[in-house]
């Protein structure tokens, strides 16, 4: 398969549209025209990862953290970063990065962080990015009517919930027409009057997903020139945030609390801005990452404890002064995107049918040594 494959599928779940501005997320080396046989996942591309994935016979890295954030200003190879880049290059390895658009995607970064820490009645933290929801009414000969309908939920036309997916509408009817001369000859012979079994389905399509769908629709509908309806549904505009906030299970203290995300979080030790850790927490609001800069906005919205990571000095005095709670388990705790990517991309090639090994890096890339 392609690469682009893979990631025209990803983009879907993660549009590049959700990133913020100026973060330099999507392809970082190589070729997505380039065949790809086993895609290796990491929060990171470090020199011991690039190693890694040579000795394992990877083609293509997809990293949660771009491996460009600044641009080389020379080749020098005696620069380690530079040396890397080679080393990438001279194998024909593809690195793909998706940074800010996997923390907003729904199911991504924020949901997984989330989930690990136990959060129930979870809602969105920071906003981000609308997005439009169109309904597509798509008319069909009855007989292509499956065919159709599960290529275009494939291609993501669909609205899902918590306990369905793939929901669409289909009614059936007769069509009576006659073709004039020049027609297409698939809907029959010019002058002969015909009635067809017909069906209208009705999907439901987010924005991110409706180039594909069209160009599906275009692929598999028996037309050349299919028959279809597109209106874009102002009340159900989609919102896409960073973070997320919600509540614990039960009321614990801070204290407790600290010592659970130790375990979650799978970290030695972790930094805490408090005065007093015995007090109770329930509602939480947590950040994959650098998210210090949204603590009021925390407290706005009623969370007991803030876990967020790379807190700075100065900040940590405001959150003290505003008597706020905050956690710093450290940005490393993103690396739990390496085995949840590597889920979604073996439940994708099982879907689509492609030939792709999937394997998790196993390099731990945390700057930090706690001693």
């Amino acid at each position: 398969m392609k690469a682009s494959e893979l990631v025209t599928r990803f983009e879907q779940f993660a549009p590049k549209k959700l990133a913020m501005k100026n973060d330099p997320i999507g392809l970082q080396i190589g070729s997505l025209d380039h065949d790809i046989h086993k895609v290796m996942t990491t929060l990171d591309v470090r020199p011991e990862v690039v190693d890694e994935a040579i000795a394992n016979h990877v083609d293509f890295i997809f990293a949660h953290h771009p491996v460009m954030f600044h641009p080389a200003r020379n080749l020098d190879l005696s620069v380690p970063q530079n040396a890397m880049y080679a080393n990438i290059i001279a194998h024909g390895i593809t690195v793909y990065a998706a940074h800010t658009n996997l923390d907003s995607a729904d199911g991504g970064m924020n949901d997984w962080l989330a989930e690990q820490i136990g959060l129930q009645n979870v809602d969105g933290f920071v906003p981000e990015y609308t997005g439009s929801v169109f309904r597509l009414t798509v008319q069909v000969p009855k007989v292509y009517a499956t065919a159709v309908r599960m290529s275009l939920v494939d291609a993501g036309a669909e609205v899902s919930g918590d306990q369905f997916e793939g929901y669409t509408y289909e009614i059936d009817g007769t069509v009576y027409y006659v073709p004039k001369a020049g027609a297409d000859p698939t809907i029959g012979v010019a002058g002969e009057p015909r009635e067809v079994e017909d069906s209208r389905l009705e999907f439901e399509v987010p924005e991110e997903a409706l180039s594909q769908v069209l160009k599906t629709l275009a692929d598999v509908h028996p037309l050349s020139k299919p028959l279809y309806n597109l209106i874009r549904l102002e009340d159900k505009r989609h919102h896409y945030t960073m973070g997320r906030i919600g509540e614990l299970a039960n009321s614990v203290s801070l204290r407790d609390f600290v010592a659970a995300c130790k375990t979650d979080f799978h970290v030695p030790a972790l930094r805490v801005i408090a005065r007093d850790l015995d007090r109770p927490v329930k509602r939480v609001a947590i950040l994959g990452g650098d998210g210090g800069k949204f603590f009021n906005l925390a407290q706005q919205k009623g969370a007991d404890v803030y876990v967020t990571g790379d807190v700075y000095y100065h900040t940590g005095h405001d959150m003290l002064a505003a008597d706020l709670p905050v956690i710093d388990p450290g940005h490393h705790i993103e690396s739990i995107c390496i085995k949840k990517l590597a889920a979604l991309f073996l439940k994708w090639a099982t879907e689509n049918n492609w030939h792709l090994q999937v394997i998790e890096s196993k390099i731990n890339t945390d700057p930090f040594t706690f001693m």
